[in-house]
């Protein structure tokens, strides 16, 4: 019993750590938009700091990764948050638009930088037997910020200001800093690759594109679950884009009503995570991945299909539940099928195309929409969502696929 709790001590600091930023970004988001509304009393400027943040992503993406595998990820990480922290307390002391848009798209490149490293930290952290349990606890401490981090924003907005709320952020970042700082030095004697230091940036990073394509072709199977995941990922972020005008116009719905539904999805993503936490080790990877999946692109499609309150409530909820499942399956799956020491590079190389088809499915559903209808072009997303999920169940649940969910890497061929 000590023995097992003592190989618990750093993940659970480790989850301490990931909680306290959670949180801290979800009270950022909401403090920043309401920030930038009282400035420009403009919804068009709202908006675009949801365009500046995807272009920072897809900015970042396309270099970090040479940067992320080249580097100690312990003292990375540390560097990115306490950066993060600097720029956030600066933020309430600009008044202009276009300096607050600048500050974003950095803090957003460190921010996007940031979850390919700590990915990176934690695969070398966790032993491939506790990776599934943690990253399902990481789910649950994803969706209980979900919730309690819009809550404490409120709270905040109520008793002070937004600045208050952008403050708290930065404090939480810190914190999470100086949590790291007390972890383990994972990478303390390995030696990183440093055969392209003499070498202009440009041959630096085509070197690694090209690392990543031979990967990938080398290993078709894993990408290819990468791939068809991703896929789902961007139509659920570009079908979200039309969430609020679907409820409103399109079922008629209430403010408060809709109110209700996100509400409800927060709830669905809090019970589906404790659920998750209870079953995970009973529960094999692949059928996390696939049936988590499936079961999310089915409550997109009863949502999107609904004519009434009650089913759009079922579709949401479903939807919300499911996601922890897939999440979790996927994560242990990508720990135990990439290469640690170049797991940042096809994180953000792939990271950069998942930017780059989100901001362009995004844009296209909504001129699709504008000339068609909302429900049209929602449900054709979920219906494609979901036969892009039959794909995925049907390739996780191959019996000679096996290995890969199991953590058997040494095959893997870079």
């Amino acid at each position: 019993m000590k023995k097992s709790l003592e190989t618990w001590r750093y993940p659970v600091i480790l989850l301490c750590s990931i909680g306290i930023s959670s949180i801290g970004g979800w009270i950022y988001f909401i403090a920043l938009n309401l920030i930038v509304l009282k400035l420009t009393e403009s919804a068009l400027a709202v908006s675009g700091l949801y365009i500046v943040r995807a272009c920072s992503s897809l900015l970042t993406n396309f270099w970090s990764g040479s940067l992320i595998d080249r580097f100690n990820k312990k003292n990375l990480m540390i560097i990115l948050n306490l950066f993060q922290s600097i720029l956030i307390v600066l933020l309430p002391f600009f008044s202009s638009l276009v300096s607050i848009y600048a500050l974003v798209f950095i803090i957003t490149a460190a921010s996007s930088m940031y979850h390919p490293t700590s990915m990176t930290y934690i695969t070398k952290l966790i032993p491939i037997a506790q990776r599934k349990r943690f990253n399902s606890l990481r789910s649950l401490l994803d969706s209980g910020a979900f919730l309690t981090g819009p809550a404490i924003a409120g709270l905040l907005f109520t008793l002070g200001t937004p600045n208050m709320a952008i403050y708290l952020n930065a404090i939480a970042l810190s914190l999470s800093a100086c949590i790291t700082f007390k972890m383990p030095n994972v990478e303390a004697h390995e030696k990183f690759d440093r055969d392209t230091e003499n070498v202009s940036l440009y041959r630096v990073l085509l070197h690694d594109w090209q690392m990543v394509i031979r990967f990938s072709f080398k290993n078709r199977y894993v990408m290819m679950i990468y791939m068809l995941f991703s896929a789902t990922i961007v139509l659920m972020t570009a079908t979200d884009s039309l969430e609020a005008a679907f409820a409103t116009q399109v079922l008629a719905l209430s403010e408060g009503q809709y109110g209700m539904l996100v509400s409800l999805a927060g709830v669905g993503v809090l019970i589906g995570s404790l659920t998750n936490s209870a079953f995970v080790e009973k529960i094999p990877t692949a059928w996390l991945i696939g049936m988590g999946s499936l079961i999310t692109a089915l409550g997109y499609l009863v949502f999107t299909s609904s004519f009434t309150f009650l089913i759009a409530a079922l579709g949401c909820f479903l939807l919300s539940f499911a996601t922890a499942f897939a999440n979790t399956g996927f994560y242990t799956f990508y720990q135990n099928n990439i290469p640690s020491k170049i797991m940042g590079r096809i994180g953000s190389i792939y990271g950069f195309f998942e930017a780059l088809f989100m901001i362009v499915f995004t844009a296209i559903f909504g001129l699709v929409a504008e000339w068609m209808t909302i429900r049209v072009v929602v449900v054709s997303a979920s219906c494609m969502m979901l036969f892009i999920a039959v794909i995925l169940l049907l390739l996780t649940i191959q019996r000679s696929k096996r290995s890969y969910y199991q953590g058997i890497v040494s095959s893997r061929k870079q």
